[in-house]
């Protein structure tokens, strides 16, 4: 039950549901790009990735100093059926512009 807790938990806040939609989108996406995209300081994108990586939805791949977050993969079922709800949303997505380089 402490992980369906912390799933659901995790998907109660608007900015962490929007970065879920950006990756799904997106793909790996280098959190300094994602920093940019949304205009948030790095401090405040590293807390919802950590809480959204800890809920399961997340992978992180460290190429260099940079870190890349991408959907983990296989997802359960209910992880993947909250992806597509989150597809269904009306919401507005930040552009990507990469600026990382390895």
């Amino acid at each position: 039950m402490d992980t369906f807790l912390q799933t659901v938990g995790a998907l109660n806040d608007e900015t962490r549901l929007k970065l879920l939609r950006f990756i799904d989108k997106h793909g790996a996406v280098c959190v300094c790009d994602i920093e940019s995209a949304f205009g948030m300081i790095q401090s405040r994108i590293s807390r919802h990735l950590k809480i959204l990586k800890e809920a399961g939805f997340l992978r992180v791949e460290r190429k260099g100093r940079w870190a890349y977050y991408s959907i983990r993969s296989p997802l359960d079922a209910f992880r993947q059926n909250v992806l597509i709800e989150i597809s269904y949303l009306e919401m507005d997505l930040p552009e990507l512009n990469v600026s990382c380089s390895l």
